[in-house]
Formats: C-alpha cells, structure tokens, sequence
C-alpha cells in the first residue's frame, strides 16, 4: 500500500506530461478563414469561379467518363467486362481531384444536382475499391500489365512504389475525401478513404514494408485524415514517409527526381520533379507545425529561401526543365524552354499558405499572389475548357511546348492539370483571411464578405475593391459588440519595391510613395510586423479602414547569373506581369522598351474578359522607326489565337 500514492504520482505525472505533449503539439498557429465564412463578390475571382462551377466541373467529369476513368471502377469492381482504360497508372486521381473541387464548388454554391452526382461517382469508386480496402484500378483489373511502360510488371502491391503511383492515388483520395466530409457532412467517401488508408497503416512501418512513395502526396493526404479522425497512426505513418526518404537502409534510393537522395531534414536545395518537390515540402511543414520538429522546419526554410532566391520564375512559376519536369541548376530559368507545371504552381501555394500559418510572415504570401495572378491562372483558358500545362515566358509559335501542340489543349494523356485546376480554384476564397487569437490576417485584396472569431468575439468584415486593377481598398468592420483586436494589412511585396526575396529580380526605379491607410477618413500610423500593416484599436461598428497600394508601371531585370534574361526586361502593374503577344504587336521580335519609354494604363473592358493593357510608343530595333505596343496579362496569353508571346524584352 505504501507504494500506491507513488504510482498514483507517477501515473498522474504521465498524464500531465501526455496532456502536455497534446498541448504542445498542437496544429498551426494561425488558422485560414473557411470558405463558408467568404462569400465573394469580386469582380476578378468570382467569374473565375464561376467559370470552374458553371463549365469546367462538368467538363471534367465528362472527359473522365469518355476516357474510361469511371469506368475502370466499375471493371475492376467486377460490374463490367473489359481492360484498363486510359495511359496513367494515376488516372483515378483525376475523378479525386474533380471531386474534391466539387466539395469546395458546394460550399459556396450549394447545388442538389452537383450533391446527388457526387454520391453518384462515389458509389462508382467504391465499387473499384477491394474488400481489404486496397483501391489502384489499373492494378486490381490487371497487374501484370500495367498501362504505363515504367511500371514493372510483377504482379505485387507496393512492391515499385518508386513508379506505380499507388500511394500518390491514395493520397488524393484521402485529399478529396476530406474535403468532401467537410463540405457535406458525409461519409460515403471518407469511409472510403479511411479504409484505404487503415490498410497503409497495417502494411507500412518498422517491420512492416518501408518504402516511400515516388511520387510525394500521400504525406499530406494522411495528415488531412488525422485531422478529422484523431487517428495518430495516420501521422505516423505521413512521417515514416518522408523520414524513409534517403534511407537506403529502408529500400533502393530513388534519386534527387523523387527528393530521395538525402534525408529530407538534409535537404537544403528545392531538386528534382517540381510538383513532387512543393507536395513533399508542404507534408514536411506539416509534420513541422503539428510535432514541433526543428529540424524540418530549419530543411524547409533552407529550401523555400533557395527556391525565392534562383529557381522560380517572375511568374512565380517553378520546374526550369522539360526533362523529367524538374527544377534546373541555380539561375537556370529558360524563357523558351520553361516548364513551369501548372501543377508545380498550386503546389507551391499549398505550401507557401502552410508556411505563412506557421510564422505569420507576408513574404509567403508575396509569392502566393505573384503565383495565384500569373503562373497559375494562365493553366486555365477564360472559359474554363482549355488548359497549359507547361506555362513557358517566351512562344515562337513553332515549340510545341504545351505536351505536343504550341496553344492551349482541351486535354492530356495526363491530365493532371486541368483537374488540379478544378480542385484548386473553387477553394481559393479560403486564402483571404487567416485568424490567430486577436488578431485578422488580411492576405489577398478582393471584394467579398466574411466573418470570423477572435478572442474576443465574432466579426463580420467587407471588402470592396478593383484589386489588381487598382490599388484602392475599401474594408468595412462590423464587430458584434465593440471589440478591442489586431487588424494586419498584407502589404505587397510589390508595393515595397521588392519582387521576391533577395536579388533574383529588381526594380529597375523604386517606389516612393508610402502605403496609406486610413480609419474612418483620418490617416493613421501602422506598424509593420513582418510586412503586414498591424492596426490594434477598439473597433466598432461601421469602422472603415482604406488602404492606398501604389500602382505604377514597373520594369523588372534578373540577375546577371539568368544567362536567358541579361540585357531584358520585364513589365509589372500592381500583381500583374505583362506580355506582348504576336497578335497585337506585328513586329514583335523587332521590340525593346529602353528606359525612356512611355508607357500608360488602359482598361479595356471588352478584351481578355476586361483588363488592363499597357500601351506605349517606342523605337524599333533599326533605331529610327517608332512602334506602338499593346502589353496584356501575361495569364491571359493564347486566348486568341496561337503565335508568338514575350514576357522579357531587350532594354534597347
């Protein structure tokens, strides 16, 4: 008995220590508003939208269900006769990736029709998926002849995990699963996925198969479903992922192409296949921000800090080459050549927006926005049906750099973009507001409403602007009751005469105007916390804040060390890089913009769906002639017609 109380103590203190250990490993500190919590009215992201909900939604799920992706569910189900349909040994994901934009589509246009299908192709999927829980169509139909000629063919799961995307499949169904439960409340599909990924966790871990994925997304995938579930075996199993990675002890390494060269808290250089490399980085914030881990934090920012400094493109763009769609060496950014995945580009946001939750820093969401306005939405056409996937800085008309053709594409063999463009686009409201105890992070400037919690209390706020078309913003604040909290104002890094981190790029004038911003009319002073204006005050209702972002045309030079871009020059209002295209400029290999040039805004209301072109006379390359030239958004470029497009110009 005398023993007992200093077991009880024991026994309380790992309680403690437990609860502790659940206290201190908690998720991020700063939590994104939810996109229910946004109802936009802007007149630049919301016909986006819309343009996804309306006609890409259903586009996709049509191509996916002519090319056979539906139906491969239902053969390898046994309910139809036949072979693998298809080319990738990853086309289930494309039906995950349209699904889980649908989710998102829902929440903000709630639509019975769009619900009902949903369940519809959900049921589909179930039938593919095998009574142990294991779900790989082109695996269960036929094994031994996988549809694409990198896949060995030896009849075993898991067994070339380097190629056969099994657990990429699964880690956009955990993905779109999750999405999908949030969305709807239901389980049809995270019963699904929890299945699937119950079978991961019995099959992968010490003494078990320890193999890593070659191509990263399963990481995050389980990470999304330890959030809902509180399963902690699906976090284990994301970090045993990633910790096997440069392990040779756990399996034959993959190579820099699949970040497999090094262990990831190693790593300090983004290399290999671009969108493998964002995916994988975003997991490694993740395991940083939920068990505190230093050393990959330290991995992620040596990394994130390369990649700003000589691997991503003005158009936030990432992935130099077409070869194996990697990153290049440092500096290496061909105009010509560029890869720049669509794909690589969501990607990067996916992990800039983790990194920003972790630290609060704007300097991540400086190159979100520069991404989101240039390298990202250019995958898409404006109605929603024709697609990039490689979004190069320079077309001759003749490269056919856009996976066999020299214009957009309705579709691809591999069709990942187009339908990470749909998961992708519907969700992006989400990335307006973020919230930390008192304090509102405001990161993007578009018009919407909102509401959001802080410590002390509910709030609802109103934007209304023409951002990117002008600086001008206008924010109503209506707290519930008076409420005493921190309002921070993104300041872009444009606005402050920086292009990204470092020298990679530079201004060539600086802007000297100060970001002004006022509270109900009357100017006032900010400071800035890590390049967000932070505004503490008792707020009340019908408070107005407005903030002046000063917009001008920029010209932008590289470093001398991009051998592509010495003697250029690039064109910059506000968020938006500009180029010229053959259409509006006839001679455009025959054009430079020396510094003296004259260039003016206009906008033009009835071109590219209403934007604003920069407009300037200039002298021609003979030296004696003049030329009038018309610069557009660069993420609107081939829209038209196909022929010739420069983003970067010879200074004279």
């Amino acid at each position: 008995m005398k023993k007992w109380p200093a077991f009880c103590a024991l026994f309380l203190l790992s309680v403690v220590q437990c609860m502790a250990q659940f206290l201190e490993f908690s998720d991020y500190p700063i939590s994104m508003v939810d996109i229910r919590k946004v109802e936009l009215t802007d007149n630049f992201w919301l016909p986006k939208i819309k343009i996804v909900q309306n006609n890409t939604i259903s586009y996709g799920f049509e191509k996916c269900r002519s090319e056979g992706r539906l139906e491969n569910f239902m053969i390898a189900g046994g309910k139809m006769k036949g072979k693998v349909r298809g080319k990738m040994p990853f086309d289930d994901t494309d039906v995950y990736k349209i699904i889980e934009g649908a989710s998102y589509s829902l929440i903000s246009a709630p639509n019975k029709e769009l619900d009902a299908y949903l369940d519809s192709v959900i049921s589909i999927i179930k039938t593919g998926q095998e009574s142990d829980g294991y779900i790989t169509t082109w695996f269960t139909i036929d094994p031994d002849n996988p549809p694409a000629p990198w896949v060995p063919k030896n009849g075993k799961r898991w067994t070339r995990a380097g190629s056969s995307h099994e657990l990429y499949n699964s880690g956009h169904l955990f993905e779109a699963a999750a999405a999908h439960y949030r969305a709807t409340g239901k389980r049809n599909f995270l019963d699904i996925a929890v299945k699937n990924a119950d079978l991961l966790v019995e099959n992968f871990g010490p003494g078990k198969l320890t193999i890593p994925p070659g191509h990263q997304i399963v990481e995050t995938g389980l990470i999304q479903l330890y959030r809902i579930t509180g399963n902690e075996k699906y976090l284990k199993l994301a970090k045993c992922f990633l910790d096997w990675r440069g392990d040779s002890t756990t399996h034959n390494l993959y190579g820099e192409y699949s970040q497999d060269h090094k262990s990831v808290q190693q790593q300090d250089e983004i290399v290999g296949h671009a969108v493998r490399a964002v995916y994988m980085y975003a997991g490694m914030t993740d395991i940083a921000a939920i068990q505190k881990d230093t050393m990959y934090l330290k991995a992620v920012m040596n990394i994130w800090k390369n990649m700003v400094e000589r691997k991503i493109y003005l158009t936030g763009g990432i992935g130099a080459k077409h070869e194996g769609e990697s990153l290049g060496r440092d500096y290496e950014l061909p105009n010509l050549t560029a890869y720049g995945e669509t794909c690589a580009s969501i990607g990067n946001v996916y992990w800039n927006t983790r990194l920003f939750m972790l630290s609060g820093d704007a300097k991540y969401f400086n190159i979100i926005e520069r991404t989101l306005y240039n390298g990202l939405i250019s995958g898409i056409s404006l109605d929603g049906r024709s697609f990039f996937y490689v979004n190069p800085l320079e077309s001759d008309g003749k490269f056919k750099f856009n996976s066999g053709s020299n214009t957009r594409q309705p579709w691809f063999d591999c069709s990942c973009c187009p339908t990470n463009l749909i998961r992708f686009i519907p969700s992006l409201p989400g990335l307006i507001y973020a919230v930390q105890k008192d304090t509102l992070y405001i990161n993007l400037y578009a018009s919407n409403k909102a509401e959001f919690n802080t410590e002390n209390g509910v709030t609802t706020i109103e934007q209304q602007t023409e951002y990117p078309w002008n600086g001008e913003v206008k924010i109503k604040i209506n707290p519930h009751k008076d409420s005493y909290f921190t309002l921070k104002l993104r300041m872009p890094g444009w606005a402050q005469n920086e292009v990204v981190p470092g020298d990679l790029y530079t201004y060539t004038d600086n802007l000297n105007d100060r970001i002004d911003i006022a509270v109900n009319g009357r100017k006032i002073e900010y400071r800035n916390d890590r390049n967000y204006a932070a505004v503490t005050r008792l707020w009340k209702q019908g408070d107005q804040i407005t903030i002046s972002l000063p917009m001008k045309v920029r010209r932008v030079v590289s470093n001398i060390k991009v051998k592509d871009n010495v003697g250029m020059t690039a064109l910059e209002y506000g968020p938006i890089v500009y180029c010229l295209e053959g259409i509006d400029n006839n001679q455009l290999d025959n054009i430079s913009i020396p510094a003296d040039a004259k260039l003016a805004v206009k906008k033009q209301n009835d071109l590219l769906g209403g934007v604003n072109i920069i407009m300037g006379e200039i002298q021609a390359g003979d030296g004696e002639s003049r030329l009038n030239i018309t610069a557009i958004p660069y993420y609107a470029w081939l829209n038209r017609w196909p022929g010739k497009m420069k983003v970067w110009l010879p200074q004279r």
